[in-house]
């Protein structure tokens, strides 16, 4: 339940970095819900979640690399707000980290399920 929530949350991180990139682009308009403060909030949310359900899934499953991608993708999320906030890199960044920990949700689903 946890990876499907996690996988979940992280697709709701890329249509928020894809729909900032489109609206700043097309618009030259952000409002309050693109404001960088956003991806503060939303790495408060992954950090513990990810942390519970990939190690979970590696006790269960034994599959460290897992947890490595997880962990990566984790990383770059946090590195995403060094980034100027609206710059087309913190876009990129942001969508690199969160696809790595979905990527790490869905292939630690995936190992549940075998195990």
């Amino acid at each position: 339940m946890l990876d499907r929530l996690a996988i979940g949350l992280s697709g709701l991180c890329l249509l928020h970095c894809v729909a900032g990139f489109l609206l700043l682009s097309l618009f030259a308009i952000g409002g309050g819900w693109l404001d960088h403060r956003v991806h503060v909030f939303g790495l408060v949310f992954a950090l513990p979640l990810a942390a519970v359900a990939l190690w979970r899934g590696w006790r269960i499953h034994g599959r460290g690399w897992i947890a490595g991608v997880g962990l990566a993708g984790l990383m770059v999320m946090a590195a995403s707000l060094a980034v100027e906030h609206g710059d087309t890199a913190e876009m990129l960044v942001s969508m690199v980290g969160v696809t790595l920990l979905a990527l790490a949700h869905w292939r630690n689903l995936r190992a549940l399920q075998i195990a």
